[in-house]
């Protein structure tokens, strides 16, 4: 899952943002509502949690544009306000939950796991694709009776190609969605994370390769 955090409080936004990481989501942060509203414009993510009192726009207008302009993205909102009045506003501009400041962890995170649900998400421990099982909550891609543990990247990258086993997944949206929006990662750092996966496909004994159309990105592919 991904997750776009936007946040003015840097030390609110931080914290967030390294609990979605601890849970093993992707997760961008940013501190304004403008940078906010350009991010999640991309549609890239699956979750947006979403602060009210932001600079340059705030969190209602950013979810009126968004709904304005077909973006269907889970929007749950956070504020220090908890009148009914304020709810009611920011459920009706188009969010879908809405979070009183202050609250805890566990929270926040059953909150999220809710709205990905609603857009169809299916919380599942693992992918399968022919021999090779990926262990989505430690990490470890396991063929037989043999397993290794992947790298955060390793393991974003194999589990993007695990979930659309039958597509070439391309270069871009894998540069998008591992290491983020406003990235400067290229084509040859993400040669680099598939070099690895295959030589870990390899140890684990794997009849599955990685295979490559060229310029364009990647597919997962049967040895015969």
């Amino acid at each position: 899952m991904r997750v776009l955090i936007v946040e003015d409080e840097r030390r609110i936004a931080d914290a967030l943002g390294r609990m979605m990481k601890d849970n093993k989501y992707s997760c961008d942060v940013v501190y304004d509502g403008l940078d906010g509203y350009l991010y999640a414009e991309s549609d890239i993510y699956d979750v947006i949690v979403l602060d009210i009192m932001l600079p340059k726009m705030s969190g209602i207008e950013i979810v009126k544009k968004l709904r304005a302009n077909k973006i269907k993205t889970p929007v749950l909102l956070l504020t220090a306000r908890d009148s009914v009045q304020d709810k009611v506003t920011g459920l009706d501009s188009g969010a879908d939950d809405y979070l009183t400041k202050p609250f805890t962890k566990e929270e926040l995170l059953a909150r999220i796991r809710a709205l990905a649900r609603r857009q169809g998400e299916v919380i599942i421990d693992e992918l399968t694709f022919s021999d090779i099982t990926l262990n989505l909550s430690n990490y470890t891609l396991v063929c037989g009776d043999k397993s290794v543990h992947l790298g955060f990247k390793e393991f974003e990258i194999l589990k993007l190609l695990m979930a659309n086993p039958k597509i070439v997944v391309q270069k871009e949206d894998i540069i998008t969605k591992v290491w983020g929006y406003d990235s400067e990662a290229e084509d040859n750092n993400v040669e680099v994370y598939i070099s690895f996966i295959r030589k870990k496909l390899a140890f684990v004994g794997s009849k599955v390769g990685i295979g490559t159309v060229r310029k364009i990105g990647y597919h997962l592919e049967e040895s015969s």
